[in-house]
């Protein structure tokens, strides 16, 4: 007998995570995290219903479920709201990414004596996973200055997080290569590549979004709005793919513009109707999510990836707090804000894969076991972050009092 097509597989899936998200929603759990529990079932850990050359063939799904992230976070971001919020918006960023990438390089530095290895774990720290913050967020109608808050800084410090990557990796490198005395890139080329990476990922957006808007104001009937939104996403994304840029910045820039270019109220009617497709593009992505964790990397935690979980969120929440606090934010923002943005997993994952090509190229023993040490510890500290960092978000909207008290208890 051949094996079942993976339509009939994700078809199934997807009919069980509805009630497999109603049973973590019983146990007062996000439903992502019974999305998440599925997927690793059937994926290649456990059932393996789901193999990896499907999961390289249903790739598409994620990166469209990102995409849709990404402009929903840029469409919140109207610069009144932003204003109103002030520059501790800007400070929180800064503080909570600059003191992960310092604390986690300073705590891996103290373990190992291994001033490249500390670089590369630093500045891995900063980068987040914003699809699980904004599912939680959309799940219980969360509203409030919180909530503004994370849609903020989980959209715009995984920009930073690029940059940091971007210096540190180019450090590591040159200190490598002088190890074994070889020739180097120059330290400006290589910190110039994620700038250039950074600043065409915002101006693709950008010139998508001022075009979107253009004729998102003129389209009618306005039941072909999602029709037209879904085209720039995806345009948005093939770009991307193509040109190899940031999909997240550059979507989450396609919906800035349109929110501050267009009439709220048509603005709002977009990403209402968008909302009505999200609970489907949650279930495929956080499903999907699950199928790709590889549960059996957890042994090889160890004490790297333990000291790298405690000096990461130490230094996020710490950063977050510290930037609220100069920034003069609300009580609710200093106290819980750090608690929302623990989530890592798909940027965190792809910069270690960097990592290990670029580090393979160097080719001596200390860099190719950096490159092997990286990538198995970030993909295992990844799968508890993915499962801690809704939870934590949720508790956060909780007890900010900006989830309300129907939504907590409704399955």
């Amino acid at each position: 007998m051949t094996d079942i097509p993976v339509i009939a597989v994700l078809g199934i899936s997807i009919i069980v995570a509805i009630y497999s998200g109603k049973i973590a929603r019983k146990a007062g759990l996000p439903s992502l995290i019974g999305y998440m529990i599925l997927g690793t079932i059937m994926g290649t850990s456990v059932l393996s219903l789901i193999t990896e050359n499907s999961l390289n063939h249903l790739q598409f799904i994620t990166d469209i479920a990102l995409g849709f992230v990404a402009f929903t976070i840029g469409s919140e971001l109207n610069l009144r709201t932003l204003r109103k919020l002030g520059k501790g918006i800007v400070l929180i960023i800064l503080a909570e990414s600059l003191a992960a990438f310092f604390l986690v390089a300073f705590a891996v530095y103290l373990l190992t004596s291994d001033l490249p290895m500390a670089l590369i774990f630093g500045a891995l720290a900063p980068a987040s996973a914003p699809a699980g913050t904004v599912a939680v967020i959309q799940e219980y109608k969360a509203r409030g200055t919180l909530t503004k808050a994370l849609y903020a800084v989980v959209g715009f410090d995984d920009g930073l997080a690029v940059i940091i990557f971007g210096f540190s990796a180019a450090l590591a490198v040159k200190l490598l290569r002088a190890e074994s005395s070889e020739a180097s890139v120059g330290l400006i080329s290589s910190i110039m590549e994620p700038i250039k990476e950074l600043g065409f990922s915002l101006g693709i957006g950008t010139i998508l979004g001022f075009f979107f808007s253009a004729l998102a104001r003129k389209l009618r009937p306005l039941s072909e709005l999602p029709a037209l939104t879904f085209g720039f996403i995806s345009l948005a994304i093939g770009l991307c793919i193509w040109l190899n840029l940031s999909l997240i910045l550059t979507n989450l820039m396609v919906g800035f513009v349109l929110a501050n270019t267009t009439p709220i109220r048509s603005s709002r009617k977009i990403v209402g109707q968008l909302r009505d497709y999200m609970p489907l593009l949650f279930i495929l992505f956080f499903f999907l999510a699950g199928a790709h964790l590889n549960i059996s990397a957890l042994p090889a935690l160890g004490l790297l990836g333990i000291v790298y979980m405690i000096a990461r969120v130490a230094g996020l929440m710490g950063g977050a707090w510290l930037g609220a606090v100069m920034g003069k934010s609300e009580t609710k923002i200093r106290k819980y804000l750090g608690l929302g943005i623990l989530s890592q997993a798909g940027v965190a994952i792809g910069l270690s894969l960097m990592v290990r090509q670029m580090f393979s190229e160097i080719g001596s023993p200390h860099a190719l076991e950096i490159g092997a040490t990286v990538i198995t510890t970030i993909t295992a500290t990844s799968i508890i972050f993915e499962i801690i960092g809704p939870i934590c978000a949720k508790f956060a909207l909780t007890r900010a009092g900006e989830i309300p008290k129907q939504n907590d208890l409704r399955v």
